[in-house]
């Protein structure tokens, strides 16, 4: 084993990831914790997380930018749907407002957190491109680290996949001067990555683009640009303008989920027929109509009807069909029918990581969040001094990160205000909580492989990962923090003890 390095210091605070959520905790440090010393520890070398490993043809957001941004950060760009530049230029920006550039330790590779009961601190080891290791004592440990394992995507092990000639590429590596230009591209998958990839290629100079999938998804088409948000912009302030379009988008989303789930069968209809009148002729039901509800997996948007014009101009086409193998030139389908392609990308979906892989312990033993109950959406049963965010399915991932960031630093200013230095949700070991399936209501791929490693759920707060932005805004900002489960160590206590 390498050698231990590092400087021997206790921070408040730890964050793991300088992502949306490592970035927005940080902000929120920085304004209600002022006195609190914290670091940023990333293992990519500049910010962005997500958004600066993602670098596929159109990576855009999937969410409206004034909903996926932070609701201390007005979005800016005239373009709701904002495409993966703008963002890293968006979080760059805030690093920048807030001073956060001088706490982010890049190049950082988190492997492991113990947290010790006897000094109430956290010891982090972390590893370098080199090898060399390091650690970092904290008094909080916040996990930033995403939802998905960066190392390791989901891809499907087609038959016969080293018999093929051309080019196999997966979105989550996507080869930073690769060239399409003139070529066949066949991309494998349904959801958000292969709606956006299809019409970028497509607009971009390849021969033709053909999705393949083995079941339709729902699709949305809306302007990339918000009308209502760029006309307030020009008569209010700034500030007022975004706090308006962010109110909006928000009750629309929500009231449109909630919708959707009580009339399954009408959405179903307003969706489908949405397609249908934008693709006229070229609208195939076998191609378009899911076999399920609307929001039993995400919504995929269209801005400008991007993906259906490439439709209509022939330069990309839809294939509904389960693959039998890969060949020397392309692949051969079930129905007997064959895909020629220079160029497959296999848009096969994440997989999920939980803590970002990260080796957690409590006094030298390993925790199994699988094992643990959610508390109040961001912390876990009788883990002290550790939260994480995983982001609403049904909305925006930012909506959460920023009521997570309030709820925190209340927490800390509590702590403080009594003398803590831990604070627990403790559950008995003969509880006897009922769980709730995580993602019952939703079916996506990759939710459905990795549901086992995530946290136990609860039907009822606190001990639940929600998914109702607007009640856990209220119960977050307003329940109290010594809420009769919340356990706190006194520093007094350590000594005594």
């Amino acid at each position: 084993m390498n050698a231990m390095t590092g400087i021997e210091e206790c921070l408040d605070m730890i964050i793991v990831g300088a992502g949306i959520s490592g970035i927005g905790m940080a902000v929120h440090m920085t304004r209600d914790c002022p006195g609190k010393s914290f670091a940023i520890l990333d293992r990519r070398d500049q910010v962005g997380g997500t958004w600066d490993l993602f670098r596929y043809p159109g990576i855009r957001s999937d969410s409206d930018m004034h909903t996926l941004g932070f609701s201390f950060a007005p979005w800016k760009h005239e373009k709701s749907i904002a495409d993966g530049p703008a963002i890293l230029e968006y979080l760059d920006a805030i690093t920048d407002e807030y001073g956060l550039r001088d706490k982010m330790r890049f190049g950082q590779k988190v492997v492991s957190a113990d947290w010790d009961s006897k000094t109430a601190r956290w010891t982090v080891v972390t590893e370098s491109a080199d090898g060399s290791r390091g650690r970092v004592l904290g008094r909080f440990l916040f996990l930033g680290s995403g939802y998905y394992d960066y190392d390791d995507p989901y891809d499907a092990e087609f038959k016969g996949r080293s018999k093929f000639k051309g080019t196999i590429i997966h979105p989550q590596f996507w080869p930073s001067d690769f060239d399409h230009t003139g070529k066949q591209v066949v991309v494998i998958g349904s959801g958000a990555t292969a709606v956006t990839i299809v019409p970028a290629m497509a607009h971009s100079g390849a021969a033709h683009v053909t999705q393949l999938q083995r079941t339709p998804t729902y699709m949305v088409s809306r302007p990339a640009r918000d009308a209502i948000a760029n006309g307030l912009r020009k008569v209010l302030p700034e500030k007022l303008a975004y706090a308006i379009t962010r109110f909006k988008n928000i009750t629309l989303q929500d009231l449109m989920f909630k919708r959707v789930r009580k009339n399954p069968e009408k959405s179903k209809e307003f969706l489908v027929n949405g397609v249908r009148d934008i693709l006229g002729k070229d609208f195939n039901e076998t191609d378009f109509v899911p076999p399920y509800n609307p929001w039993d997996q995400r919504l995929c948007l269209v801005p400008d009807a991007d993906f259906f014009d490439a439709i209509k101009q022939g330069k990309a086409s839809v294939v509904t069909d389960h693959i039998d193998s890969f060949d020397a030139t392309g692949i051969k389908l079930k129905s007997g029918k064959h895909l020629d392609a220079d160029v497959i990308v296999t848009a096969t979906g994440l997989k999920l990581a939980v803590a970002g892989k990260i080796a957690i312990a409590v006094d030298g033993e390993p925790v199994d969040f699988g094992k643990r109950f959610y508390y109040r959406n961001c912390m876990f049963s009788n883990v002290p001094n550790l939260a994480g965010v995983f982001g609403y399915i049904n909305a925006s991932w930012t909506l959460r990160v920023d009521i997570i960031g309030e709820y925190l630093t209340r927490l800390i200013k509590q702590m403080d205000a009594i003398g803590a230095v831990a604070a627990t949700p403790a559950l008995p070991a003969d509880a006897e909580l009922e769980q709730e399936d995580i993602f019952a209501d939703f079916s996506s791929g990759y939710l459905a492989r990795g549901k086992d490693l995530m946290p136990r759920n609860a039907p009822a707060l606190p001990w639940r990962l929600n998914q109702d932005y607007r009640k856990d805004r209220i119960d977050m900002r307003q329940a109290p923090i010594d809420d009769g489960v919340m356990q706190f160590t006194r520093a007094r206590e350590l000594v005594e003890g």
